[in-house]
């Protein structure tokens, strides 16, 4: 049994929107006008006749009610509603009454004459068929509006199915065998090929009642797509009844194909919408696969990038705190052990190791919002700190230090743990792209005070620089230039500059190199 959420993404239970109903009343307005004009200004006109049309119409209409019928029983497989059960069964119910009546149909298989029965048996196969059709829409009316434990089918679908087949079968059946066998002792509506009986409007007339009936129903229960449509195709039967009668329609005449083409019409209208409809959803359906997807993928690269984060924060303190207990064991490894330097690289390994528990703990504030510690700092102190940390390492590669602080830098506001991260990225990154290069290494690091009141710092260095290629890439997750990059460095940045309502962003230096600048961190002034 279907979910009742599930109901809203079957056409069934489709509410019609604003447009759907324009669509429905400028379809109505439009055969209005069509018929209008086929049963005033051109009426009785004669234009070439077309022996095949009968065919091609009614093979046409027989193939659309029965892909509506498919249709349906589709959609009573899921919801298991029998209303939904006998309107299926009301297409296929004019699907096949469609065959006796072409059949008896004269002139189309024998010149004259019909295969079965007579110019009786077409009439009344006609009006079985408008007034068997409009009864199905009835029970579908009043069954769709019953107890909710008497709308839905209990047993197997493909029972439901079959039986409704069958039933709908025998019924059509037994209506051409009346129609057919009792063709003398049923009332002469037709008196030959080109005139009807004055009985025609006293049997015409109960069928056209009938659906309007139908369409009354409609319109009280009206709920879903289906209903909207359905009230415009009981519409096209009720003013399709009396066009047969008057003006008199010879066939082959303008107004003879403006009844059958209403009736087309009203055939295929819900095989139309349903069709629309299924392709809406489909559209609907893979659009939420697509987001599905985009949303896994998503979580795939936040989780690599939550690994290389991790790698990329905990390698640096790492590297730092392997290198001074180097430099600490070969001060004692000396013959004359230098314990006032070892003391300092042990000091060093300490404060290391601090900073990358830190640094751990940190990791989680770099995706999340919640939870920050922010504190006042003096971000001159927080550069002069940073630079210490890489002393050695700027040492090693011969890098020449420029420190350009403004000294009336107030306090600001901010996370120091993530702040920090922020310099030893920009400074590290600035160090690997001087020693990529031969020739002069600068790296000057300035601090100063925006006429918003903001804080900003930047980084310069004098290495390879910064294609105009990369300018809109450097920052995204997982891109790097360098062979053993992670990618992930200067998303951290930006991600944490962002965080402290400020931006990030890289310019090319004179003459060579490049500058990252960020302004970020509001002064606790401000």
């Amino acid at each position: 049994m279907a979910a009742p959420e599930e109901e809203f993404f079957v056409l069934s239970d489709l509410s019609p929107g604003l447009t759907q109903k324009r669509v429905a009343l400028a379809v109505v307005f439009g055969l209005l006008v069509l018929v209008f004009i086929a049963a005033g200004p051109l009426s009785g006109v004669q234009p070439r006749r077309i022996d095949a049309f009968v065919p091609a119409y009614t093979t046409a209409m027989f193939v659309n009610d029965s892909i509506t019928a498919i249709l349906l029983f589709a959609q009573f497989s899921i919801l298991r509603s029998r209303a939904i059960l006998i309107i299926a069964s009301g297409y296929v119910f004019t699907a096949l009454i469609l065959i006796p009546w072409i059949l008896a149909f004269p002139g189309v298989f024998v010149p004259g004459r019909g295969l079965i029965g007579g110019l009786q048996s077409t009439s009344w196969l006609y009006f079985s068929w408008h007034a068997g059709f409009s009864m199905f829409v009835i029970g579908y009316a009043l069954v769709k509006g019953a107890d909710p434990d008497r709308r839905l089918w209990r047993g197997t679908v493909g029972a439901a199915i079959f039986l409704s087949v069958a039933l709908t079968t025998v019924l059509v059946l037994a209506a051409a065998y009346v129609c057919v066998a009792f063709e003398a002792m049923l009332p002469r509506v037709v008196l030959d090929s080109l005139r009807l009986s004055p009985s025609w409007p006293y049997v015409g007339a109960p069928v056209a009642l009938v659906s309007i009936v139908a369409l009354v129903l409609l319109w009280i229960r009206r709920r879903s797509m289906l209903d909207l449509w359905l009230m415009v195709v009981m519409f096209l039967y009720a003013i399709e009844i009396p066009l047969s009668y008057y003006p008199t329609p010879v066939r082959f005449s303008i107004d003879w194909y403006a009844v059958r083409i209403i009736g087309f019409f009203s055939s295929s209208l819900v095989l139309i919408v349903m069709l629309y409809e299924i392709t809406t959803l489909y559209g609907r359906l893979l659009g939420a696969v697509r987001g599905r997807r985009q949303e896994r993928e998503a979580r795939m690269v936040t989780g690599e990038a939550v690994a290389a984060t991790i790698a990329h924060e905990v390698k640096q303190p790492l590297s730092g705190m392997i290198t001074s207990a180097d430099a600490g064991l070969r001060f004692l490894n000396r013959p004359l052990p230098d314990l006032e330097e070892a003391e300092a690289a042990f000091k060093q390994i300490v404060a290391g190791g601090h900073r990358a528990a830190a640094v751990v703990d940190g990791i989680r504030t770099i995706f999340k919002t919640e939870g920050r510690k922010r504190a006042s700092l003096d971000l001159n102190d927080l550069i002069r700190e940073t630079l210490a940390l890489m002393r050695g390492d700027l040492a090693k590669h011969r890098i020449r230090v420029e420190a350009l602080m403004d000294e009336r830098l107030p306090q600001v506001v901010g996370d120091r743990v993530q702040l920090q991260q922020v310099l030893v990225i920009l400074m590290t990154n600035a160090m690997e792209s001087m020693i990529a290069i031969d020739g002069s290494r600068v790296l000057c690091v300035a601090s100063h005070m925006h006429d918003d009141g903001h804080v900003g710092v930047s980084v310069a260095d004098t290495g390879t620089g910064i294609g105009p290629e990369d300018t809109d890439r450097i920052f995204n997750p997982l891109f790097t230039t360098k062979s053993d990059g992670m990618g992930m460095g200067l998303s951290i940045c930006r991600s944490i500059v962002e965080a402290h309502d400020g931006r990030l962003w890289a310019a090319p230096n004179m003459p060579r190199g490049a500058i990252f600048h960020f302004s970020s961190t509001r002064s606790v002034s401000a």
